[in-house]
């Protein structure tokens, strides 16, 4: 199955999903079928920031179309944010989304954290991944610094790199949500933290949300794949 990225919100969070995917199908000696249209990062944060699910989703059904003339056979949004309006563009979609908050959701009861942070956007903080986790309480910095990771992460975001001033913002951040509030982890509640958060040296559990979407989208095409399609 050709896999379809909705794309470009921001540079950033784009490569980090092609890296992954095409190392998940390495790993299942599968070649890469896959098609990305380009969105736009800063009108995506001015609906997010306007609450305007019905505008987003109307854009990104129109690239979902574009994608099925492509030849997809799946959608998925790689960006966090962008999964603000997923209940509104989901039924307009000419394809299957292949949703992120659910996989995450998941993930975190497998993994059996009970109290975890978020980082991300401040409507994602604010809504705890769109309220999307019920199995763990999602704490969000408190003001005002919630703001300053919403700006940082806005800024990052954009431009798709990352500076030694906005990783001190997410660091510290985080770092206060595991000493002070007693997360057992860090919800990754944005693509492009990934610049500022490694798994491998990070000094607490991470969450990251990409990577579980990564995955989910997959083994979807993967299944697809095995089957015949």
């Amino acid at each position: 199955m050709q896999i379809g990225l909705i794309g470009g919100i921001g540079p950033a969070a784009q490569d980090y999903y092609t890296r992954r995917l095409i190392a998940l199908f390495a790993d299942a000696r599968t070649p890469l079928d896959m098609t990305t249209v380009h969105a736009d990062a800063p009108t995506l944060l001015g609906n997010l920031a306007a609450d305007n699910r019905a505008g987003q989703a109307a854009i990104f059904a129109g690239l979902a179309e574009r994608l099925q003339r492509a030849g997809a056979g799946c959608v998925a949004v790689t960006s966090i944010a962008g999964h603000f309006c997923r209940e509104a563009f989901t039924p307009l979609s000419p394809l299957p989304v292949i949703d992120m908050i659910g996989a995450v959701a998941a993930d975190v009861t497998a993994k059996g954290f009970t109290r975890i942070g978020i980082l991300g956007t401040r409507t994602v903080m604010a809504s705890r991944l769109y309220g999307g986790i019920a199995s763990a309480e999602v704490i969000a910095p408190p003001l005002p610094e919630l703001d300053a990771v919403h700006l940082a992460y806005a800024a990052m975001a954009t431009a798709g790199t990352i500076t030694p001033a906005q990783k001190t913002v997410f660091e510290a951040a985080a770092q206060r949500l595991i000493d002070e509030v007693g997360c057992q982890a860090i919800l990754l509640g944005g693509t492009d933290l990934a610049l500022a958060f490694d798994a491998e040296t990070s000094a607490f559990p991470l969450v990251d949300c990409a990577a579980i979407h990564a995955e989910a989208i997959a083994r979807h095409a993967l299944a697809a794949h095995n089957g015949g399609d």
